[in-house]
């Protein structure tokens, strides 16, 4: 009992490090997908749509590291390979929708979610990056 609760332990800091992990990965992706420095936009101009963007982001990123852990989490490698393999896969599909809605709207959504004022272009943003995480999360077994 005492060695289940250990080896749960460990498994907990490796799958924690990796999802951390993703998740700065997550971060870089929106900082570069918008204009400006995504920590000014957030922390220091207190700008809403750049957090709930990131948000959402962040969110969904954890949604697939869960997903992959939970479904594979009785076979170690097996669940760090697919929390690695479908964390990534999250990402990439995450940017694509991004551009993808930016292609779709006028101006450029990027700038929209710089803006001062709130701009519901920024939510239906977030929304494509939580739609895109559970599209992934769907593909997980």
């Amino acid at each position: 009992m005492l060695q289940d609760l250990l080896e749960g332990a460990g498994r907990s800091v490796v799958f924690g490090g990796v999802g951390i992990g993703l998740m700065a990965v997550g971060y870089l992706l929106v900082d570069l997908l918008t204009p400006g420095k995504l920590r000014d936009l957030i922390w220091v101009e207190k700008n809403h749509n750049a957090s709930l963007l990131l948000a959402a982001n962040q969110i969904g990123i954890a949604l697939i590291v869960f997903t992959a852990i939970f479904t594979s989490y009785s076979n170690f490698l097996e669940g760090l390979a697919s929390t690695i393999i479908f964390g990534v896969i999250g990402i990439a599909v995450m940017g694509t929708a991004f551009l993808v809605l930016d292609w779709m709207t006028p101006g450029k959504l990027g700038e929209v979610i710089c803006t001062p004022e709130r701009h519901p272009g920024a939510l239906v943003s977030a929304a494509s990056h939580l739609g895109a995480a559970l599209i992934v999360c769907a593909c997980i077994s």
